[in-house]
């Protein structure tokens, strides 16, 4: 599903119009990326919290040379399920 799809979904649903909708979807991204940006996270009870991880740095092989190489040390973001979501998708 893309985000057409999905505003298109919660619209079938609410008496929202696509606009609006399309709106507060991008409010959110926008809400949740500044949260992880400044290193917190967020948390919705029962559908999973959105984070940053730190990943240490670490030897990797390039597939095509077989040469090994230095992958550096990131922060990445993360999306951890919550009960009721993994429940559901059993």
């Amino acid at each position: 599903m893309n985000k057409a799809e999905l505003v298109g979904a919660i619209s079938g649903k609410t008496d929202l119009s696509k606009k609006d909708i399309a709106s507060v979807i991008d409010a959110i991204q926008e809400s949740i990326t500044d949260v992880l940006v400044k290193g917190g996270k967020v948390s919705l009870v029962g559908f999973g919290t959105f984070q940053v991880s730190n990943r240490k740095a670490r030897t990797g092989m390039n597939p095509r040379t077989r040469k090994t190489i230095r992958i550096p040390a990131r922060t990445v973001p993360k999306f951890v399920a919550g009960k009721v979501l993994k429940e559901k998708v059993r």
